[in-house]
Parts: structure tokens; C-alpha cells; sequence
């Protein structure tokens, strides 16, 4: 594959699976078991950057003492939960999701997944989506040395597809992966699905602001470079 060809590098949750809720209300459930009382809407705007990232800031905003055990356990209780809302069935694909990427690979472009998720979690939004991760290139942070905001997950993606990162689009829902793609000096493509809003996504980098995969595909053509 040659390095200058352009490439989709995408966010998972709230990008092409419809989790972001579902991965609050996780959250939410393993800080009341830590005993920590924040604020749903309090997650919610940190959910899409790294998982330590995103409770250190948490637990900073209480006071609470931040160890390693607590962070680990944090962790643990959120997988748990997250695995329980998959498995009541409320995690689903987002519109249009399988058919943008079943595009992709039909006009042979390049793809990848790159999400702040580590593979617990990630695992099984990959199924529900039909990927296998031992056929395209699946980044989660436990390759990495910094998630989101950083750049590290998009720069590896590039790097497992052989593109240019500078002449890849990162597709993302939150202010996190457009502040990754500057990062990474890649273009960003914000998506309404994860809850934040256009001004907050343009502000935050994007160049394209769209509702959904759904609506992303019927536009693909103003963002995808001709081969």
C-alpha cells in the first residue's frame, strides 16, 4: 500500500457503535461503587479520551485521593458494567456504520479503528460491527503509550495501514478525537452521534461536521480522495 495514499481512521464508541450513553451509565455505576458522586452530564464530557486520563480528571474534580488500586478498580467495575449493557442488547451499530465501511473496502480504500477502549471493551463493539481485528487494523489503548487527546492511536493506525497520516481523516464524535487528529496533523470529520454538538466539533478541529456514519456515507464523496 503505498505511504501517500489517503486513509479513514476511525473512533469507535459513539462513532460507528452507538455506546456513549450506555458507556456513562458504566461509569457512572463503578464511581458510586467507589463512592465518588458525580454528575452524569459530569461524564459524559469526558467520555472519548483515555479511560486513566478521563477518572483522574473525575476524581481530581472531587478531591478524592487518586491511587493506582483505585484507578485499577475503577476500570474494572466500568468493563463489568459495559459488558452487562451489551449483553441486555442495548449496544447496537450506528446507522449506516457496516454499509461506510463495507464501502470503503469495496472502492479499496484504507481503513482503520483507533478507540481510547481497551480490548475488553472494545471486543465486543468490534463483533457487533462484523470486524475482526485479525483482518483490519484495530488500535486500542492498551498498544499505546497515551490515548486520547494525544495523537498516539491515530499515528499507530497510520502506521499498521502504511498511509501518510497527514493525508488521512479522522472520523470521530468528541472534542477529543479532533483535538487527537490536530495533534497528529490529520484532517477531522466530527460526527453528532456521541452527543457533543457542530460548534463544539468545528471548534475543536473539524473540517466536516456530519449526523452519523449513515450521513457521512451518502457525503463520502466532499471528504474521500479519488484514487
Amino acid at each position: 500500500m503505498s505511504p501517500n495514499q489517503s486513509a479513514f481512521l476511525f473512533d469507535l464508541d459513539g462513532t460507528l457503535i452507538d455506546s456513549v450513553y450506555q458507556h456513562v451509565l458504566a461509569w457512572k455505576e463503578a464511581l458510586d461503587r467507589e463512592g465518588v458522586d458525580i454528575s452524569v452530564w459530569r461524564i459524559h464530557r469526558k467520555i472519548g479520551m483515555s479511560g486513566g486520563l478521563f477518572a483522574n480528571m473525575l476524581l481530581r474534580e472531587t478531591a478524592l485521593e487518586i491511587t493506582p488500586d483505585r484507578l485499577d478498580r475503577l476500570r474494572q467495575w466500568h468493563a463489568e458494567a459495559f459488558k452487562r449493557q451489551h449483553a441486555q442488547g442495548s449496544v447496537r451499530p450506528l446507522p449506516g456504520a457496516r454499509e461506510l465501511l463495507d464501502y470503503l473496502t469495496m472502492q479499496d480504500i484504507p481503513w482503520a479503528i483507533a478507540t481510547s477502549g481497551r480490548m475488553e471493551t472494545a471486543a465486543p463493539n468490534l463483533s457487533a460491527l462484523g470486524v475482526d481485528p485479525a483482518k483490519v487494523p484495530v488500535v486500542t489503548r492498551d498498544q499505546v503509550h497515551h490515548a486520547k487527546p494525544d495523537p498516539d492511536l491515530f499515528l499507530a493506525a497510520a502506521a499498521r495501514l502504511g498511509v501518510d497520516i497527514h493525508q488521512s481523516l479522522v472520523i470521530g464524535d468528541s472534542v477529543w478525537d479532533m483535538l487527537a487528529a490536530q495533534r497528529a496533523r490529520a484532517l477531522g470529520v466530527g460526527l453528532l452521534s456521541g452527543g457533543y454538538g457542530q460548534s463544539e466539533l468545528q471548534q475543536s478541529g473539524a473540517f466536516r461536521v456530519y449526523e452519523d456514519p449513515f450521513d457521512l456515507l451518502r457525503h463520502v464523496d466532499e471528504v474521500a480522495a479519488r484514487r
